[in-house]
């Protein structure tokens, strides 16, 4: 009895770690958008390379956060890395389907997706096997 508490405990930290992860690449993908339109805005950069930045912005995110839940929990690193790719990918285009009016998923869409999952798996590899 005390062991299944002691499993359920430790499953609702690991849950609570994994979202942490998720914010934090939420506040660095936040933190990186307005570094880049200020950029965009005091520079002659051109505009064509705006989705190229969003993905590595996204990549980068991802990757921290991943990195960064794996990294305390210790264990099952391509499962928290995926987990928290997917749950960053969730709310970012939860929150893109409430701003924009017109919202919908594309080919762009899945491709995100997908990069989102396999970052946060190699974000999670990377964190697991990280030597403090």
């Amino acid at each position: 009895m005390i062991k299944k508490i002691e499993n359920k405990n430790k499953k609702q930290l690991n849950l609570k770690k994994i979202f942490k992860g998720a914010i934090i690449a939420i506040i660095i993908t936040i933190i990186l958008l307005i570094v880049f339109s200020a950029i965009l805005t005091y520079s002659s950069v051109q505009e064509n390379i705006i989705p190229i930045v969003t993905i590595l912005i996204t990549g980068i995110s991802i990757l921290s956060g991943a990195i960064l839940s794996a990294c305390t929990i210790k264990t099952r690193g391509i499962l928290t890395g995926i987990a928290v790719g997917s749950i960053y990918i969730f709310f970012i285009y939860t929150l893109s389907s409430i701003i924009i009016k017109n919202f919908y998923l594309n080919k762009y869409s899945l491709i995100m997706i997908i990069i989102s999952i396999i970052l946060g798996a190699i974000g999670g590899i990377i964190g697991v096997n990280f030597k403090k």
